[in-house]
């Protein structure tokens, strides 16, 4: 991987340097959110905006490089936040304990070894794949409201374990409820995979910090909708990292 970038950790690299992974891991690194939590959506894109490929599933447009860091923002997080749509759509399991070094970064600070899944549905639904434990991974949880109703909250309990489910908000899911609810779970590190329509409304609740855009070298065309769903919102954002492989283009945006 190629740096053309580099507004988030000055001295580890320059433009134009080939990077390893520990300069990926200081490039990417969490800011400290043991005061306050950090949100951090990752989400590809091809080059005219599609958020997934033609068979609707983001699989299709994924390239190594993607891989690499969507591996490492795993490794990295604490819990990872997705939409109940998307986690059926693409076939979401519990999340593998993270890769050695940072099982033990991990584990040394006290954080889970494993990263948690917490699943958003306002109407209480358990994505099947994600109902049973799985030896060596991590937990899941439902966030959900209390518009979903007590017979599907019950269910959802029965599922899950009633310690498992998080009620934020009435008829909606309150998410900076929620973000408060995972912070206060240890879960400070928290990263968005969408999908779309979860990732505006994290937004429109001025609920994100970062956003990871992959942008791949790809016109797809077609109806695919775009990383962000729903009504508009006006969040900006400033870059501050850069990275280039193969003609995939890597890059972290922040608050102003």
């Amino acid at each position: 991987m190629r740096l053309l970038l580099n507004d988030v950790a000055p001295g580890v690299a320059e433009p134009g340097d080939t990077l390893g992974p520990d300069d990926l891991d200081r490039l990417y690194a969490y800011p400290d959110a043991t005061g306050r939590p950090w949100v951090r959506a990752n989400m590809v894109a091809t080059l005219d905006g599609a958020a997934a490929g033609n068979d609707g599933r983001t699989g299709s447009i994924n390239t190594d490089a993607d891989l690499v860091v969507y591996t490492l923002l795993r490794d990295l997080a604490d819990v990872v936040l997705v939409g109940a749509g998307t986690a059926r759509t693409e076939g979401y399991r519990r999340i593998p304990a993270r890769s050695a070094r940072y099982r033990e970064r991990a584990a040394a600070e006290g954080r889970p070894t494993c990263p948690v899944t917490a699943v958003v549905s306002g109407a209480a639904q358990v994505p099947p794949l994600l109902a049973a434990d799985e030896p060596g991974h991590g937990d899941a949880l439902l966030v959900t409201c209390a518009g979903a109703g007590t017979e599907a909250l019950d269910r959802a309990r029965r599922v899950l374990g009633p310690d498992r489910v998080i009620v934020v908000g009435g008829d909606t899911v309150d998410l900076p409820a929620a973000v408060a609810a995972l912070h206060a779970r240890g879960l400070s590190r928290i990263l968005c995979e969408g999908g779309p329509r979860l990732l505006r409304d994290v937004a429109a609740a001025d609920a994100l910090d970062e956003l990871c855009l992959t942008v791949v070298p790809l016109l797809a065309a077609g109806v695919q909708q775009r990383v962000t769903a729903g009504a508009g919102v006006d969040r900006r954002l400033v870059p501050r990292l850069v990275v280039e492989q193969d003609g995939t283009l890597l890059h972290r945006w922040t608050r102003p």
